[in-house]
Order: structure tokens, then sequence, then C-alpha cells
């Protein structure tokens, strides 16, 4: 499924062997390579109480992660940076991808500044930026523009370059729809016991009006 990566910040950590939440999610290491979330950056009583467990989550060991809660297995997985050699140098480049102008190649017009952006929890991808435009006619109607990464072309320090500076770059609601149907048809390797069982009203229905009858 796709999240808001804004929506992450202060998201709990549940661990498994727990039985409840250990951490929260402070900041999210994105590597500029490829635009992914390799690693999240925590903090909580559990990490504070206990010298021996890290702060830093790396992706590849998230059981889960929704809108709600990232699940992990326990403690035990969390390390510092620099026990993990990729997420040492992303940290140390300082990177963000927030507040980063985007521009056009040719004449480096400023369409605007990332202000979000959407993340596929399983790849865990950037999929879309979410870039406010400037102060002026245009961003009175239509204040933001969403970048689908294909639309990328390059990025350093301070901006963010697309292929061009028309505005049919927002990508259709219907193609992001099928996106998230798509995502969330596929199969979960584990029941998540922190999410509330749903119910089938139709199925329920049915049970009520075989009874009456």
């Amino acid at each position: 499924m796709l999240v808001i990566g804004s929506k992450m910040i202060g998201c709990p950590v549940m661990s498994l062997h727990i039985g409840g939440q250990v951490a929260y999610v402070v900041d999210a290491v994105i590597d500029p390579e490829d635009l992914r979330v390799i690693a999240y950056i925590l903090d909580g009583p559990a990490i504070q109480n206990d010298p021996d467990v890290g702060f830093i989550l790396v992706a590849d060991d998230i059981r889960e992660l929704n809108a709600d809660s990232i699940i992990i297995d326990s403690t035990d997985i969390l390390v510092n940076p620099e026990d993990v050699i990729r997420v040492s140098k992303i940290l140390e480049l300082n990177f963000s991808l927030i507040g980063l102008k985007v521009v056009t190649p040719k004449s480096k017009k400023k369409i605007g500044k990332v202000v979000d952006y959407t993340l596929d929890s399983q790849s865990m991808m950037i999929y879309q930026l979410i870039v406010q435009r400037p102060v002026g006619i245009m961003a009175i109607n239509d204040p933001q523009l969403t970048i689908n990464r294909s639309q990328i072309v390059e990025i350093d320090d301070y901006t963010v370059t697309i292929k061009h500076d028309k505005e049919q770059i927002k990508v259709p609601e219907k193609k992001e729809k099928v996106k998230i149907e798509e995502l969330e048809e596929q199969k979960r390797e584990f029941v998540n016991p922190f999410r509330k069982p749903s119910y089938a009203p139709e199925e329920n229905s049915e049970s009520a009006s075989s009874i009456s009858e």
C-alpha cells in the first residue's frame, strides 16, 4: 500500500516479542541514489533504558509497515548506525528530501519545493513527490503537484530536476487507485496481531436471515 511519508514520523514501532510498542519513528533515512527509505531513526523508552538496544531500524527488517504502525519481531534487530555501513554513509551525507527545490533541466525554472512524498510500504521506494508551488496565481488554484518518480532526472543536495515543466506531470487518481489496489491484493506473510479483525456485513446479514427463517 501507499503511505504518506510525513505520517510515519511519530509512528509507533510495535514488537511481536513484547506484544506492544517499543519505540516511535523520529526520521527516515533516504538513499538519494534510488529514492528508497533504507532505515528509520527511532527513539523511545526501550531504547533509552537499554544501552544494548540500537536506535536504527533497517527497512529490510520490518515485518509490516502501514499508516498506523511499524511491526518488527523484537528490539534485537535494532542497530547503531556504525553497524550498517550503507546507513552510516547515507547519514554522513546529511541528505534531506523535504525542502529541496524542484526545477526543470534546461531553464532551471522553479516548479516548487518538496513538502512530502508517498511511499510504497513493500518496496520502500518513494513513489511520488508532493511539491508545493511557489506563491502566485497558479498556486491559488492548485497549490500542490504530485510528481511521479519516473519524471525525476537528477537529485543533488539542493534540487530535484524533473523532465519537463508542463503541469501534466500530476499522476491521475485512477492510476494511483489501481496501484493501491494491486498492493493491497498481495498476500501477507503473517497476521498482524495489532490490527483489529474486520467483519463482513454481507455474511452477518445472511446468518441473521437464516436464523430468523
